[in-house]
Formats: structure tokens, C-alpha cells, sequence
């Protein structure tokens, strides 16, 4: 059985909205960990992945794996019921074929029943193989939205374009032309960067990552079986086109490790105090030590965080981008995950979740 009970309504109403111009039906697939979605556009250009994590509702149950197959459309009709401050519970039971949603008003002693029908939508779940990008962009969500609806007013396609200058946003029209560049704001810090992976949630020291996180391991003998599934690029001219795969999974952070040392004459309190501020500067001999990487966090609100390996160009579809840029309801920043010729990740990180969207690059000139 399944009852996941979200404080407010809100979340899923703005993740539908997010994805229900991108895909039709898909499975909702529910186990102890929380609830993930994944799914491809009907050209297979794009791909969406969502994930809730069980500890972000506030009562969580999920006796065993099991899928929520339901049409899009249908569910944001029904989300829609429901005000945005509404206590919503989802529960269905095993092997059964309806969606219970129930809303709670906050302010009165309203409570709204909702049945769905579920589908049975056969479709695996897709396993989005490691990757290493080129170039990683930290930039303000409503920036992006900006950008990438003004550029669709010129052309249908943009071009991306990561240097040392900063990062370009440029469409060609038939009528105009117009570009954007965003240089990286004053105090980030140095741009250049060792190995870029795609983002993942902040695990807690001594914490083990989860199942997204696994990788390969050679001495436990144990071993995540990825599922490799592949794109269309798309192609200026139509019936050219390319397989691209799919690449970018989560990897977990490199955790920070520091200590403090000559603690020994002070109280337990103290200790700790001294603790967390000595990890945040020094190791045990004195020397700084080695940095965490920073989170979407600990930028400033409208900061522009830009790190790059090597200069990266691509061309992507503005119809995309600008369906994509309605996840800013969700998050306050984006990030723009690019290398030469394997899908853009955009990704949107909020309290409970991520909102993750895979697209292939254009080839040849439009």
C-alpha cells in the first residue's frame, strides 16, 4: 500500500505543470525511498526525471515497489482542485488500478476526495549512465526563463556557447538576431574546475549514498545494472539524424573532511563549537583543507557561477528550453550541465526533490 501525504498541494501542482507538455502517460514509480518519475518525449529528444524523496513528505508509506500509471493531463485536472496550501494525500493500494487524492483546507474543516483511474503503462525505468561534462553554469532560474523566452521570440533554435568570457545565449532569426552573454559574478572564485559531474543531493557525513549514487564495486563484487536508452539528435534538415545516449547520473559529492585539534582542556560544548568551525577552515596540521564543493546555496541569490574544463558550443531547440524553464516555480537556480556533442542537463533542485531534463544538441545548421 501507498499514502504519501505532502504539506502542500503546490509541489506536485507545479511539477505537472512542468512536465505535461513534454509527456502524455507515465509511471510513477513509488518504493521506501520516495516517488521517481521518468519518461521520454514522443520524439525521443528529451527526457524528464523527477524525483521525491520520502523524507520530504510529511507521513510516508510504502509497503513495496509498485507504479502509478497515469495520464498527465488527467492528474493536473485533478491537481488542479486543490489549492495550492491544501494538505494532499495520495494513497493506492497494491495491485489496485485507482488513484485516491484527498485535500485538506487548512483554514476551514474542508476535505476534498478525489478518484483517479490508474494505467497500465508498459515502460522500464531508465537508467541514465555516469558522465563528466565539459562545462557546468550556476545561474539565476528566472534568468534562464528570461532569456530563453525572449531568444524564441527571434528563432527556433539557440546556441550555447561556454567560454572564458562568460556564457552566451544567441539566436538567429529570419527577421533578427539576438544574443545574451552573462559573465560569472564578482567573489565566485576561479572558474576552472576538475571533473564536472551532474548534480546530486547532499548526503550527511557518514551517510551512504543511495541507489541513484551506486556505482560499480570491484572489491564488494556488487554491481548497478544501467540501462542505456538513446536519443534522437536532431537534425536541421528532416530525416538526418543521430543516436545520442542519454548520459548524466548523479554522483554523489565529495564529502569534506576536517578536524580540529587542542580541545582537549575544554568543555563538551566548546568542543563541538570549535569543531564545527575548525571543519569549515582547517585540517588537523594547520593546513586549509580541501574545500567542499559548494552548493546551489551558498551563492549569492542572482549570482552566475560558470566552471569549465574546455570551451563548449552547442545548439539546442528553444520549444524545449522554454517548456523546461517553467520548473522555476520549483527552484530559485538552475544549473547547465554541457559537453561536445552528448545531451544538455538542466536541473532544478528544491527542498524535496529534483526536476532533471535531458536534451539532445542540433547538428548541422538550421
Amino acid at each position: 500500500m501507498l499514502e504519501a501525504k505532502l504539506n502542500e498541494a503546490a509541489i506536485l501542482k507545479r511539477l505537472l505543470d512542468a512536465v505535461k507538455e513534454l509527456v502524455t502517460d507515465a509511471n510513477f514509480e513509488c518504493n521506501e525511498e520516495g516517488i521517481n518519475l521518468q519518461a521520454m518525449d514522443n520524439s525521443h529528444v528529451a527526457l524528464v526525471a523527477v524525483k521525491l524523496e520520502s523524507t520530504g513528505f510529511k507521513r510516508y508509506r510504502c509497503d513495496r515497489p509498485m507504479p502509478l500509471g497515469v495520464n498527465i493531463n488527467s492528474l493536473t485536472k485533478v491537481l488542479k482542485c486543490a489549492k495550492d496550501d491544501d494538505i494532499c494525500t495520495l494513497k493506492a493500494a497494491d495491485d489496485g488500478d485507482i488513484l485516491n487524492l484527498t485535500y485538506e483546507a487548512r483554514n476551514s474543516d474542508r476535505i476534498a476526495e478525489y478518484d483517479m483511474k490508474l494505467m497500465d503503462i508498459d515502460s522500464d525505468q531508465l537508467g541514465i549512465p555516469d558522465t563528466e561534462y565539459d562545462a557546468r553554469v550556476t545561474m539565476p532560474a528566472s534568468e534562464f526563463s528570461r532569456i530563453v523566452r525572449d531568444l524564441s521570440q527571434l528563432g527556433e533554435s539557440v546556441r550555447i556557447e561556454v567560454s572564458k568570457e562568460g556564457v552566451r545565449f544567441a539566436s538567429d532569426g529570419e527577421a533578427a538576431n539576438g544574443s545574451v552573454l552573462l559573465k560569472q559574478s564578482e567573489g565566485i572564485g576561479a572558474t576552472a574546475s576538475g571533473k564536472i559531474k551532474a548534480p546530486a543531493k547532499e548526503e550527511s557525513d557518514g551517510e551512504e549514498p543511495g541507489p541513484e549514487d551506486e556505482e560499480d564495486d570491484e572489491e564488494g563484487g556488487s554491481k548497478k545494472k544501467v540501462k542505456k536508452e538513446k536519443v534522437k539528435k536532431e537534425d536541421g534538415d528532416a530525416g538526418d539524424e543521430e543516436d545520442v545516449e542519454m548520459n548524466g547520473d548523479a554522483e554523489e559529492d565529495e564529502e569534506f573532511k576536517g578536524r580540529s585539534d587542542n580541545e582537549d582542556e575544554e568543555d563538551e560544548e566548546e568542543q563541538e563549537n570549535k569543531k564545527r568551525k575548525k571543519k569549515a577552515s582547517t585540517s588537523k596540521n594547520g593546513k586549509p583543507s580541501k574545500k567542499a564543493k559548494r552548493s546551489l546555496d551558498d551563492d549569492p541569490p542572482n549570482a552566475v557561477r560558470i566552471e569549465m574544463n574546455q570551451h563548449v558550443t552547442l545548439t539546442f531547440s528553444l520549444k524545449y528550453l522554454v517548456n523546461f524553464s517553467k520548473s522555476a516555480t520549483l527552484a530559485d537556480k538552475v544549473q547547465l550541465m554541457m559537453s561536445n556533442d552528448v545531451p544538455l542537463l538542466v536541473s532544478y533542485e528544491f527542498g524535496q526533490g529534483y526536476i532533471r531534463y535531458y536534451l539532445a544538441p542540433k547538428i548541422g545548421d538550421d
